[in-house]
């Protein structure tokens, strides 16, 4: 009788052996957010399982989450200390080596997840020899090796450039599981040529993580997200511009906020510092626009966590964003929400929650209809809170079932030791 790889690999393995992989510990908070829900599953339901991440930010997955890590490019550590023919020959280099190195951490685990994240996307701008080549490296490897690869609740979009297409499109083909935060993802694999017939629709798995959704909060105290936006993979030339037309836009809204007797607190979603910028800058307007404005009238506090977002934003009557996780989080707690948007997945996701009049992209963002809009919602605040409870309520559910199918596809030889799947990641 043949045994396979993958039979070989249960006996050896008395617990399951799973990794984690994707864009983590990178100071992208929606990104470690989506980590934190499939953390909570695998804890609670495998207690035993060992766990470990290959990402971008392995020192912070370590200090936070107690997990062993390591970086997903090679070549990360010496970013900081070379330039020029060196930095391009390390580069080189570090792709070839990147191969042995994902090959060999695959091929000494069970299962890797690739929790949710914009994975098959290009919303923003990235190179094909980054994330993508990253991303058909490990599914290639789980292939050979007979390790399941699993993006779980991943985003998708259309991709323009043909190398980063093709890529991305191989790492899908070649995973073991496929599932979307959204129908509007699904449908972009489809368009792009993947056969999405076995895939399924859940929903953010962020939406898993605890949340107080009783706070209606000060109506009077609006929360703004921001962002260093600077448009997306296919814009690359107009950066500059995108972003300064963005900026102006949000100085004069917040302007008219806080002319208007409203407090503000401004949020980022990446703790790098790049959406700092954005902040200074609608502060400094402020000051220079509104000397004699008294300071708590705008509050920006630090938040390094997807939990401190949620805790800040609890305060808030009501909330503008642009970064797709400030979104979710507000959705979360069940925030009467405006989305500033930058990808299909914001307009999808806000009308999920019944809030499709309530977002213009970001790159025809127009001050005065996102006044009118603020207005309306503002208007229809309680009635929209509760349309939103309910919303959340039924992703609670779509979340259970998302987690009951990982158990079944990437665990049956191990069995779940707390019930419902769900519970774990709430």
């Amino acid at each position: 009788m043949t045994v396979s790889k993958r039979t070989v690999k249960r006996a050896r393995s008395a617990s399951p052996r799973v990794g984690l992989f994707g864009h983590l510990g990178a100071c992208n908070i929606g990104n470690d957010a989506s980590m934190e829900a499939v953390l909570r599953y695998l804890t609670v339901n495998y207690p035993r399982a060992v766990i470990d991440a290959m990402c971008p930010g392995p020192e912070r997955v370590i200090d936070r989450y107690g997990i062993g890590a390591v970086p997903i490019m090679w070549y990360h550590k010496y970013e900081q200390r070379a330039s020029g023919a060196a930095a391009v020959a390390l580069k080189v280099l570090g792709k070839g080596i990147d191969t042995v190195r994902t090959a060999s951490w695959v091929r000494h685990h069970d299962v890797v997840i690739v929790p949710g994240a914009g994975v098959l996307e290009a919303s923003l701008p990235l190179w094909p020899w980054g994330m993508p080549y990253a991303m058909f490296l490990l599914s290639a490897s789980g292939r050979i090796f007979g390790t399941k690869v699993a993006l779980a609740g991943v985003g998708a979009g259309a991709i323009n450039k043909r190398a980063t297409r093709w890529l991305s499109n191989s790492a899908a083909r070649l995973a073991y599981y496929r599932s979307y935060r959204d129908a509007g993802a699904r449908e972009a694999m489809r368009q792009r040529g993947i056969d999405t017939t076995r895939d399924h629709v859940y929903v953010d798995l962020a939406f898993a993580l605890p949340a107080q959704q009783d706070e209606p909060g000060d109506p009077n105290l609006v929360g703004v997200g921001v962002m260093e936006y600077r448009g997306s993979n296919d814009e690359r030339g107009r950066s500059d511009e995108i972003y300064s037309s963005y900026v102006e836009a949000m100085k004069q809204f917040v302007r008219w906020l806080v002319d208007n007797g409203r407090r503000v607190q401004l949020f980022v979603g990446d703790t790098n510092g790049s959406d700092d910028t954005v902040v200074e800058e609608i502060l400094a307007d402020l000051r220079e626009s509104r000397p004699g404005l008294d300071p708590s009238r705008i509050i920006a506090k630090p938040t390094l966590s997807f939990a401190d977002v949620m805790r800040e934003m609890s305060s808030c009557g009501s909330v503008v964003a642009i970064r797709y996780h400030n979104l979710v989080a507000a959705l979360r707690l069940s925030k009467p929400t405006i989305s500033v948007s930058y990808s299909p997945k914001h307009d999808v996701l806000m009308a999920e929650f019944g809030l499709s009049g309530f977002s213009q992209p970001v790159n025809t963002l127009d001050v005065d209809r996102l006044v009118g809009q603020f207005t309306e919602l503002d208007r229809r605040s309680e009635q929209l809170r509760q349309t939103m409870k309910e919303r959340n309520a039924a992703n609670e559910q779509l979340l259970d079932a998302q987690f009951t199918e990982l158990s079944e596809v990437l665990f049956p030889a191990w069995q779940v030791q707390s019930s419902p799947a769900g519970e774990s990641a709430r």
